[in-house]
């Protein structure tokens, strides 16, 4: 019987020829990293669809990355503004309120100066007009004082220019929101000491008139106020859309790449054991 050769070859059904060897198996070898690579793949699919994210290390996407942190910056600071924008408006809200509560006042004044001219009137029956009118001066006073957290409604002195608010999240555009000037509006009644100081109702209806104005430019401010929370709700949203595109991840389209991978991490297992019992052929030559 002839002998056989430990080192035997086979020719393929292309002609080429492959040996039969025991201290190398290159087919495993292939096998073995195919199966590490889809194993790899494998692991970040799992990595991204659990954790939502579409970056789970920053060498999946390093340039990304650092747009995303910029981004997502930028939306915590419009969020800021937003809600630097909406106090304000609070702020011009409960100002508002004091100008119309003043508006009352000097429409009770005008109406006591003018009853106080009634001829049928006694001298007591003016001197409790000015009672009540004395009390209607405190109440002016009182409001001019009034503070919102803190800070002034209204001028408290002649240095008070007013306040500004930022309405864009990197600080570069702003409003001025106005400190109204209540102690000049009513500043002749304040130094009337009675109705009988008030010659005609022209100085009150000059008050009434300054409030009113007052009241409007309170209007327009609150109005552009709310033209700005518009304009940075859009802007947010868009960052966040264009922040999602970079870092969320596409659950359907990630959750068929793990399919894939999980089939080839199988295919691969199988094809690494049979790699792995090809030596068996030459075992069989050798017996």
């Amino acid at each position: 019987m002839a002998r056989r050769d430990p080192d035997v070859a086979i020719i393929t059904k292309k002609g080429s020829i492959m040996s039969v060897v025991i201290n190398t198996n290159s087919a495993a070898t292939n096998a073995a990293m195919n199966l590490n690579n889809s194993n790899s793949m494998l692991q970040k699919s799992l990595a991204r669809l659990s954790s939502g994210s579409k970056i789970v290390n920053p060498a999946d996407d390093a340039g990304g990355l650092a747009v995303s942190m910029r981004m997502s910056a930028a939306i915590k600071r419009t969020d800021a503004a937003n809600t630097n924008v909406a106090n304000a408006t609070s702020f011009l809200q409960t100002q508002d309120g004091a100008l119309a509560t003043a508006g009352k006042v000097l429409d009770r004044i005008s109406e006591l100066k003018t009853l106080s001219t009634d001829v049928t009137k006694t001298t007591t029956d003016t001197a409790n007009y000015d009672k009540e009118f004395k009390a209607l001066k405190d109440q002016l006073d009182s409001l001019g004082k009034e503070k919102f957290n803190g800070v002034d409604l209204f001028k408290a002195s002649t240095n008070d220019t007013g306040l500004s608010v930022k309405t864009s999240e990197d600080g570069t555009q702003s409003q001025s929101v106005s400190q109204a000037d209540m102690k000049t509006a009513v500043s002749s009644i304040a130094a009337a000491t009675s109705l009988d100081d008030l010659d005609t109702v022209t100085d009150i209806s000059q008050a009434i008139t300054d409030v009113a104005a007052m009241r409007a430019q309170n209007g327009a401010e609150a109005s552009n106020l709310g033209f700005a929370s518009d304009m940075l709700s859009t802007n947010k949203t868009n960052l966040e859309a264009a922040n999602s595109r970079i870092i969320d991840v596409d659950v359907a389209q990630e959750s068929t790449q793990m399919a894939k991978n999980n089939i080839l991490v199988q295919a691969g297992a199988s094809m690494l054991a049979q790699a792995n019992s090809s030596s068996q052929v030459a075992m069989k030559l050798l017996q």
